[in-house]
């Protein structure tokens, strides 16, 4: 059983559907490898035993009597602890949310729960989803699995680390500027973030309501592409039969190759030659309307993050981790004039990004241009923190501001990741191309 905790989310599923694997079994295989993990209670906010135990009995009845209602119907995974579950708690990573317990299931989560999903529970996150960093002295900060003295990355930092340390077969976090792709790049995972707009956002808390995503942290594309399925109750990207011959990608050469370090920068420079020795066409691109883009989320992000959290924030900003606390309060710089410009000016941005990567299959760049910070000098040197958490998310910021779908792949490097962009909502095309990557790297 233990050899499980180590299985993709699919082929776990093929093992339930073979009558190789019990689904009851299953879960309280990964419930007892929580339950045991000397990190737990640094990965996971809350365990919903009770939830998992039913949700597993039922998957092993409709397994039985073949009525099984995915791939993944019975495998049990994580949820990031900003989508609302009922009768548990919702906190967000942060003292602000305390006792907070929603009534209903975020809508993703009751499309994941009807297709079979077996909720395990509920994982630490930066506070209120903002930092890519993963630190939380409030309620936790997970362990990278590299580097224990490490951050995972964030905000979806115990999404990533309960695969990565084999507590979950797949987590499902959120990405607003990076951070279900920073934690699964750290963690050695493959992370999706979806097109702005596609998932359901009901039910989970938000960030900013024009850049929040969801999407699956994951050991493998095919696990990506059926948990998008789940999420949105619908048919997952068919990935067979793809190849890298022919392909065009272009490597960004604006912005995501600035500052980066020798790891990074290595092992992306080695990940882009197999990709261009398994067939497929490597062309450099500029953008240079990208670098004004990047300019312009401090006002974008901040000024949305502080109006919709103002209120809560300061009737106690003494609750907050005084870093988290200081980049929300950078909204009030901004004025409503200031807001609007910034937006029209990012619409321009896109549209020269849209024609300057026209043609091509993704846009490929380093997922991050650093590896994770040591976490206690990100507690105790503030210019530090600030540093590494704005780098840490440039080149995923990347995604959101042009409004893109994209894809995080492990390179065989730890804690390096290979990006993949693609235009909004071609997450199934995304996926093929990713799974032909994926297949280039290993």
């Amino acid at each position: 059983m233990q050899d499980w905790l180590t299985m993709t989310a699919s082929d776990l599923g093929r093992g339930i559907d073979a009558g190789e694997i019990d689904a009851v079994d299953l879960t309280e295989c990964y419930l007892d490898a929580i339950d045991a993990h000397p990190h737990r209670d640094r990965i996971y906010a809350r365990v919903t035993h009770d939830r998992a135990r039913a949700e597993a009995k039922a998957a092993q009845e409709r397994a039985k009597l073949g009525l099984r209602r995915s791939l993944l119907d019975g495998v049990p995974i994580s949820w990031k602890d900003l989508f609302d579950t009922a009768g548990v708690g919702t906190e967000a990573g942060s003292a602000l949310l305390k006792g907070r317990v929603p009534d209903t299931d975020a809508v993703v989560l009751r499309n994941a729960t009807a297709m079979g999903a077996v909720c395990l529970g509920k994982t630490h996150m930066s506070e209120l989803a903002f930092s890519g960093l993963g630190l939380n002295p409030i309620t936790g900060t997970p362990p990278c699995v590299h580097d224990e003295a490490a951050v995972p990355g964030g905000s979806s930092s115990g999404a990533g680390a309960s695969v990565a340390w084999n507590l979950a077969a797949c987590g499902i976090g959120s990405d607003t500027g990076g951070s279900v792709r920073i934690p699964s790049a750290w963690n050695d995972l493959v992370g999706l973030k979806t097109t702005s707009g596609r998932i359901s956002l009901e039910g989970v808390v938000p960030l900013c309501l024009k850049f929040d995503t969801v999407g699956p942290l994951a050991r493998s594309v095919e696990d990506a592409a059926q948990m998008l399925a789940l999420l949105e109750g619908g048919t997952p990207a068919d990935l067979r039969g793809i190849s890298l011959k022919g392909r065009r990608f272009a490597a960004l050469q604006t912005v995501a190759l600035d500052d980066l370090r020798d790891a990074p920068g290595t092992v992306y420079e080695g990940a882009v030659q197999r990709l261009a020795d398994a067939g497929a066409e490597i062309v450099p691109l500029e953008v240079p309307e990208l670098a004004d883009a990047i300019e312009l989320s401090g006002v974008l992000y901040t000024t949305e993050a502080y109006g919709l959290w103002r209120d809560v924030i300061e009737a106690n900003p003494e609750a907050m981790f005084s870093e988290i606390l200081e980049r929300f309060r950078a909204g009030r710089n901004y004025s409503g004039p200031d807001y609007v410009a910034a937006w029209a000016m990012l619409e321009s941005c896109r549209a020269a990004w849209d024609a300057a990567t026209a043609g091509f299959d993704a846009v490929l760049a380093p997922t991050a241009p650093i590896t994770p910070p040591n976490l206690e000098r990100l507690l105790n040197d503030h210019d530090y923190f600030v540093a590494e958490n704005l780098l840490a998310l440039r080149n995923t910021r990347i995604g959101n501001l042009m409004g893109l779908a994209a894809l995080t792949l492990p390179t065989g490097t730890p804690s390096c990741g290979l990006m993949l962009l693609s235009p909004p909502d071609t997450e199934e095309m995304l996926l093929r191309v990713g799974a032909a990557v994926e297949a280039a790297l290993t």
